[in-house]
């Protein structure tokens, strides 16, 4: 599968069809925070927003290996959008959980959501690939995946960031119904939205959703949970990752050349058990075939890339 959509084949939707509504039923069995446990000896790899660069998904597992059993892989949300082989990544993705449950997880993010797909090209390219159905069908297993994930209930794994208030226990987050689409505020939507900021205290977000949290929010949330690190994605950085808060907090983001403009590294996190010291990759984007990144978005959309 993965070599026919590296040379631009299509899967039948038959097949896809198996994928998606599989996955959907091992989604909704897990809980919105799930535990992760690395054994002794052993690593897990943990990989920041894709979105829809498929060609550079193949090269992290040239240089990291396949998902499997012995190596383990978290994506961190934003698999879709704005990339134009975001289909490609999904299914892929998906077939990995199918495939062997415990060698992949999967974690939401705010591309995997309705009004993101619709502006940013998910849904016009799932609708020029497969067909409407699908665009539905997604929508419905997007609201399946968890929030976030604990690493050897040490280190937390969240798409965007913390909260607007102190006190948030994980207790907390494992309560929360996330099958909807993410609400405008709430903890649901800080996870998926947030940002870090380099002086103490709470502030406005840039993104008009969510906030920006200091090195003290990221340091009181970690005491209160007994967790040494928080890891998350959601913003591009110039070497594929960014380590801020005094070291308790990196953002791994793992599309490199993001919309073939941005000229930044992508980068992946490899933990080692029991330490779990965070062993930082760096790569370079690698070429693909001619498909501009917002492909498939609505023409409004298209003006402004």
């Amino acid at each position: 599968m993965m070599d026919d959509f590296k040379n631009q084949k299509c899967l039948h939707k038959r097949y896809a069809f198996q994928i998606v509504l599989q996955t959907r039923e091992m989604l909704q069995a897990l809980p919105s925070l799930v535990d992760i446990n690395v054994p002794e000896g052993k690593h897990f790899t943990v990989c920041g927003d894709v979105h829809g660069q498929f060609y550079d998904l193949l090269n992290i597992f040239e240089l990291n290996g396949l998902p499997s059993e012995g190596n383990p892989y978290l994506f961190n949300g934003d698999f879709v959008d704005r990339g134009s082989f975001s289909l490609e990544i999904i299914l892929t993705l998906f077939a990995f959980k199918c495939m062997c449950p415990s060698g992949i997880y999967l974690s939401r993010g705010n591309h995997e959501s309705k009004s993101m797909n619709k502006i940013y090209g998910f849904e016009g390219e799932v609708r020029s690939k497969l067909s409407e159905t699908f665009v539905e069908l997604f929508a419905e297993v997007f609201c399946c995946l968890p929030l976030a994930h604990v690493i050897n209930g040490k280190v937390f794994v969240v798409h965007g960031g913390l909260f607007s208030v102190d006190g948030v226990k994980l207790s907390d987050i494992r309560a929360i119904d996330r099958f909807c689409e993410p609400p405008e505020e709430g903890l649901m939507c800080e996870l998926l939205w947030s940002d870090p900021q380099p002086f103490p205290g709470r502030g406005p977000s840039k993104r008009g959703v969510g906030l920006s949290f200091g090195k003290d929010v990221t340091q009181r949330f970690l005491q209160d949970n007994n967790l040494d690190l928080v890891v998350r994605s959601h913003e591009v950085k110039d070497e594929g990752y960014e380590i801020e808060h005094d070291g308790k907090l990196i953002t791994v983001f793992s599309a490199p050349n993001y919309c073939d403009q941005m000229g930044n590294k992508g980068a992946f996190i490899r933990f080692e058990a029991p330490d779990l010291k965070p062993n930082i990759v760096t790569f370079s984007a690698v070429p693909h075939p001619d498909v501009k990144p917002m492909a498939y978005a609505n023409n409004f959309m298209r003006m402004f890339s």
